[in-house]
This record gives C-alpha cells, sequence and structure tokens, in this order.
C-alpha cells in the first residue's frame, strides 16, 4: 500500500519534471504546492492528468466516485491493481480518467519502523486515477503485489511508472492500461533507496524535512 508520501520538488521544477515524464508542455492554473514531507490520505495532493491542455492541478487524496453521494466511510486511497478495471467504486474512472502522482519518496512501516523510499534525486510518478464526484477533484494510487529486492518492506508496491510507460498509461484505451497492471520493473526497484526514518512520521500533524532524518 502507499499511505504517506513526500513531495519537497516545487514550483518551476516539479513543472520541469512534469513536462519531461509526460512528454509534453503542462500548467499549473492554481500554482504549484509548497514542499510537503508527510502527505496523508484525505489531505490535498498534485496530479497530473490531460484535459485539453495537460494539467498539474490540487485534489483530494482518496477517490470520490461520480455516483457517490456523501464522504462517508474509509478514504479510497488505494486501488488494487488486480481489481481496479471491475470494481465498482474505480472501473469508470479506469475507462479515462487516469492520471500520474508525483512524489519524492514514500513511507513504509516495517516491524513498526518507518522507512523512506526514494529514487534518489528523481521524482517518482505513480500511476492513478481521478473523479470529479461530490464536485472535487479526488485521486486514487494504483497499487500491485510488491517484488524483490523491495517486497521485505511490505507487499504492496504502488505502481510505479517508467518515462517510457506514461504515455499509454495517460493516453491509451482501456485495454492498453489494463496492460500495466503488473508491478514495476524489478530494474526500476533495484535503483531504489530505503532507509529508516523518524518515527515522529506517524503523526500526521508532522510535516517538516526533519522527518527524513
Amino acid at each position: 500500500m502507499c499511505g504517506r508520501f513526500v513531495l519537497f520538488t516545487t514550483g518551476d521544477s516539479l513543472l520541469e519534471a512534469a513536462e519531461e515524464a509526460v512528454g509534453r508542455p503542462v500548467t499549473a492554473p492554481q500554482g504549484t504546492p509548497g514542499p510537503r514531507y508527510n502527505l496523508a490520505p484525505t489531505q490535498i495532493v498534485p496530479i497530473v492528468r490531460p484535459a485539453e491542455e495537460m494539467l498539474l492541478e490540487p485534489a483530494r487524496w482518496g477517490l470520490f466516485p461520480h455516483w457517490k453521494k456523501d464522504d462517508s466511510g474509509p478514504p479510497l486511497f488505494n486501488a488494487r491493481g488486480e481489481t481496479v478495471a471491475e470494481k465498482p467504486s474505480f472501473r469508470d474512472a479506469f475507462k479515462g480518467q487516469r492520471c500520474v502522482i508525483p512524489m519524492d519518496g514514500y513511507y513504509e512501516w516495517h516491524k513498526k519502523k518507518p522507512h523512506f523510499v526514494s529514487l534518489g534525486d528523481e521524482v517518482m510518478w505513480a500511476a492513478g486515477l481521478w473523479s470529479t464526484g461530490l464536485d472535487q477533484l479526488s485521486t486514487t494510487i494504483v497499487t500491485t503485489e510488491s517484488i524483490e529486492p523491495i517486497a521485505w518492506l511490505h507487499n504492496r508496491l504502488p505502481r510505479f511508472l517508467e518515462h517510457d510507460e506514461i504515455e499509454q498509461w495517460l493516453f491509451g484505451p482501456a485495454d492498453a492500461a489494463k496492460e500495466m497492471l503488473h508491478p514495476v520493473s524489478k530494474e526500476w526497484v533495484e535503483k531504489l533507496s530505503i532507509r529508516e526514518v523518524s518515527s515522529d512520521v506517524g503523526n500526521v500533524r508532522n510535516d517538516h524535512a526533519g522527518l527524513l532524518d
């Protein structure tokens, strides 16, 4: 699963990273977010999605399907790749409302200790879905089974997209997106850095760079 993540790349640097990833100009009509070090479900996170142009926009982390009547129930912040194309909560968004979610890293707990997972200095791009249920832009992160050499940390893994996969995820038909519902490559995972960090991550009110120490 992915229940906390970090995004400290901001401003023009974030837009440049997005444009490099999607291979198109990206605009941020509402601006870019400030640095965050402990993003949690139901908070606002940035997503990049196709519209008349490529947009970087703020979205609630926890999908509101178009048929949702209220905000009751647990937040749908992860969508299992094994069922995302068929599950009622996600299937409509999967057909044509796919996005990517930028991260500088994410947290995972192992034996009650938080660990920070990153790709060095590179922004990582997680496969996501978006919706506008309850008249609010919202999003969820697609996950898959974990693979070696990171499987010891958790049995689930965000479906991170390599740059040559982003086009297919964002713009391909649903059948093409279904072909991507498998873990990211072992070669990509082998580049990840994993280290134990401050237990203060456990409190969502803590949101500062010292959490990475």
